[in-house]
């Protein structure tokens, strides 16, 4: 019987796992009121229930939480990539409907839901949960020790009798190497929605046992999100008023580019709304130059259009990918929401972001001095790994036969799942302060 739980506590998307008999494993599977699935997006939605009582609150979580989102404007609070506020010490928490929530609560609530919709499914007997952390958090000046305390003060809550941390490329690596022939030197790239993170590692059979020795991680604290956010520094962010000026004394000033990092990442959207800025933004209208643009911004800001945005912006990316050239349609923004994109276009925007992602490969390459050469197997999951200007670092410095790709979604939690079966399991976890 298994007695460990994998989690990928992702971005964008949340897996559970567990092993089976061998190297399999398997996907815990959840039923929810958008339908059952065995990944759950990473998302949040909050209405106030009448039946429940003043103070109660009707949750729902992944697609559930979409769908009570779309079905229910201006009731509802919605929250996405929550795992991008845990190691930032600005992130106090939130309100939710007059109700204050923190990193540690949003997680809690999230892991629930899914206890919830899983029922049957729920691993009662497993005594372990075993989660992937990334090398580096997403975020300005993240704290990493921050965000694996609130990830076991929720955790805790669970109930499980132990916690262990894994390097999520390091399970994803484990999830790959299950099948290997030979033993082999092997480079794991997981590009999440927030992190790239890469780890290399020795494997080797001894006396019929894998032998794993860790050579090296890095990482960068961008992946998908990011490109997300450079698209919509780009398109949409002039349209509402990025570089347009307001009258301050008879002086025309810049308006704030802080608002514009809060709207190009998407994901903040609901929590910008809350803040002492917002309504200095508002205040700020009837001193704008362009003053059509702000109130444009604001309206995106009260009508919760961030999910809309997501798609839009997604939409084009993953078009981008296969295309030369795609469109970008976002209706709120009216004729402005109607634009081509190039994809030569968008490698300029993201071309800064390319070079951190590459100096975090060439790092792990360069501490463990290891010859791109003598790199046996090159795994590359994630979804960003997808986008070419991404896939062209790799195939620059190592043979593209040594290349494998697969398991997007399922890699990291079943490599979590394998791991916590494992007597050994020391030597693969991460301490809480490490």
């Amino acid at each position: 019987m298994a007695t460990a739980l994998g989690l990928d506590f992702g971005t964008t998307n949340t897996v559970l796992a567990q092993a089976g008999e061998g190297a399999d494993t398997a996907s815990i599977s959840f039923t929810s009121p958008a339908g059952s699935s065995d990944t759950m997006r990473t998302a949040l939605s909050f209405i106030k229930d009448p039946h429940l009582g003043a103070s109660a609150l009707q949750v729902e979580a992944g697609q559930a939480a979409i769908a009570a989102f779309i079905a229910n404007p201006g009731e509802c609070r919605y929250l996405q990539s929550i795992k991008t506020f845990a190691a930032s010490a600005l992130f106090q928490g939130t309100f939710v409907h007059a109700r204050r929530f923190q990193f540690e609560d949003l997680m809690e609530v999230f892991l629930k839901r899914l206890q919830a919709y899983a029922g049957d499914n729920w691993p009662d007997a497993a005594r372990r949960i075993v989660t992937g952390r990334p090398v580096h958090f997403a975020g300005a000046n993240p704290d990493s020790n921050l965000a694996m305390r609130r990830y076991s003060e929720a955790l805790g809550r669970l109930g499980f009798p132990e916690l262990h941390y894994v390097y999520e490329p390091v399970a994803a690596a484990f999830y790959f190497a299950r099948n290997l022939k030979h033993d082999a030197t092997v480079l794991v790239a997981d590009f999440g929605g927030g992190t790239s993170d890469f780890s290399l590692i020795r494997f080797e059979t001894v006396a019929g046992r894998m032998r794993v020795t860790p050579l090296g991680q890095s990482g960068a604290g961008i992946a998908g999100d990011q490109f997300d956010a450079r698209i919509i520094e780009h398109l949409v962010a002039p349209e509402i008023g990025k570089g347009s000026q307001f009258m301050s004394f008879g002086k025309k000033l810049d308006v704030p580019d802080s608002y514009y990092r809060n709207f190009s990442r998407w994901n903040q959207l609901s929590i910008f709304k809350t803040t002492k800025e917002f309504a200095s933004l508002k205040a700020l209208v009837r001193q704008a130059v362009e003053p059509d643009k702000l109130e444009l911004f604001i309206d995106l800001i009260e009508h919760d259009e961030g999910y809309l945005l997501h798609q839009a912006v997604s939409s084009a990316k993953m078009a981008l990918s296969s295309q030369d050239e795609a469109g970008f349609r976002f209706a709120p923004l009216g004729p402005a929401g109607e634009k081509p994109v190039r994809r030569s276009d968008f490698e300029a925007w993201i071309s800064g972001d390319l070079a951190r992602i590459t100096e975090a490969l060439d790092e792990v390459l360069d501490k463990t001095q290891t010859r791109a050469a003598d790199v046996d197997r090159i795994f590359l999951t994630g979804g960003t790994s997808f986008v070419p200007a991404v896939r062209r670092i790799f195939t620059e410095r190592f043979e593209a036969s040594r290349i494998e790709s697969g398991g997007e979604l399922i890699s990291i939690a079943h490599g979590l799942a394998l791991i916590g079966e494992r007597d050994d399991i020391a030597q693969w976890t991460v301490p809480v302060d490490g």
